[in-house]
């Protein structure tokens, strides 16, 4: 499976670019005119799925919103694009983006516009940040999207770092959970089980069972942590496959805690990318089929085509929202206020930074609630091992004194 984007004409009359994962280019070709694309040309025959996914984690979001923030402020101080990118190109540390920026450097010397030299390297630029620039490009008002999507990906790393502050302390506690009971029961039982193997008398159910669990973990251990670790890559690569991904995708959506905060976190950044789409004057159409690409969850991902569907037969917009199925009725509210009084863009705006609020609230009650739980966990663990050993010493000490 490879990757194509193709320069099309949209049933309104645009041309933009659109990205194809297909086996060939005639079916990314054939795929494209059935949707009602007019196909110009191939813009770039791209890498295999694989190989996108791989590179597009090598350039981490932080160094992009950095590489972004110099190029908006060049931009805006009137340098020439083909300057700034030669600028940039120079001066950029991360050797991932240098090499990429060289290239686009000599397609633009080739007199290639911006955005398709953007959209040439889509394994490190985003299609929203392609869209973007296209945007910016037709309207005249480059700085200014870039200056936009600055601030987009500003939040977007905000909201990435909220997110792991919150699960930082609940997963090292995890951690710790998971270290204790392999010391209780890989050091603390087996070295019990000596003093009790010729302890008189019947040992107390507890201790028969904890021992039975330390016997099984020392007897089973060659081959229990070969196969763990089988397990887990086995895992790794399912969770890879398309099929995998659809599948625990939906099954996050069930958790009852987390399932809440996947769907507002896909609200919040679909909304800013629609906004951010929008107020470069892309077409709504055009704004959410590039914005709903940004969608993680495969499920929800899904869900959104008949979205996109609607509103290219014409339908309103917090309609076909409600088709969807997914969407709070609070933010199909909001977007039907600002759909009637012409003010799309400016209420996905408020919609997002009401769901990033929303959001913080949430992760601060899991965090609370987390963190007494595992520390219970981790107090009962220790309280029932150590009653398990003890109680038979106990015992057999009463035992003793009644004689």
């Amino acid at each position: 499976m490879a990757e194509y984007v193709f320069r099309v004409g949209t049933p309104s009359g645009e041309i933009v670019l659109r990205k194809v994962e297909a086996l060939s280019p005639e079916e990314a070709r054939q795929r494209l005119e059935r949707e009602g694309y007019r196909v110009f040309t191939l813009a770039q025959r791209g890498r295999s799925a694989w190989t996108w996914r791989f590179s597009l984690r090598r350039v981490k979001l932080e160094d992009f919103l950095h590489f972004n923030q110099q190029l908006a402020a060049l931009v805006r101080a009137g340098l020439p694009i083909l300057h700034a990118i030669s600028m940039l190109a120079r001066r950029q540390s991360h050797p991932i983006l240098r090499s990429v920026l060289r290239d686009i450097e000599d397609r633009i010397r080739e007199g290639t516009p911006l955005s398709q030299a953007f959209a040439s390297r889509s394994e490190v630029f985003p299609r929203l940040y392609i869209a973007a620039v296209l945007a910016g490009e037709r309207s005249g008002n480059l700085d200014e999207m870039l200056s936009r999507y600055v601030a987009y990906t500003k939040q977007m790393v905000a909201l990435k770092r909220r997110v792991r502050a919150a699960m930082a302390y609940p997963l090292f506690l995890l951690v710790a959970l998971i270290l204790l009971v392999a010391v209780m029961t890989g050091f603390v039982i087996p070295r019990f089980s000596l003093i009790y193997e010729n302890f008189g008398g019947e040992l107390p159910t507890i201790t028969r069972i904890v021992l039975a669990i330390g016997y099984g973990v020392r007897e089973n251990l060659l081959w229990g942590i070969p196969a763990l670790l089988a397990l887990i890559i086995g895992l790794a690569f399912w969770r890879k496959t398309e099929h995998g991904r659809a599948t625990l995708d939906a099954v996050i959506l069930r958790l009852p805690v987390v399932g809440p905060i996947v769907r507002d976190l896909a609200v919040a950044q679909l909304a800013r990318s629609l906004a951010t789409l929008l107020q470069g004057g892309i077409t709504l159409v055009e704004s959410f089929r590039v914005a709903s690409e940004t969608l993680t969850n495969r499920v929800l991902a899904r869900s959104s085509d008949i979205v996109l569907r609607r509103i290219q037969e014409g339908q309103a917009f917090a309609e076909s929202l409600e088709e969807s199925g997914w969407f709070p009725p609070l933010a199909i509210d909001i977007v039907r206020v600002g759909e009637r009084a012409g003010s799309l863009k400016e209420m996905l705006d408020e919609l997002a930074n009401f769901y990033d609020a929303e959001l913080e609230v949430r992760f601060n009650q899991v965090t609370t609630l987390i963190q007494p739980i595992m520390l219970l966990l981790m107090a009962g663990l220790v309280i029932f091992v150590l009653l398990s050993m003890y109680l038979p010493l106990f015992t057999f000490i009463s035992t003793l004194g009644a004689r």
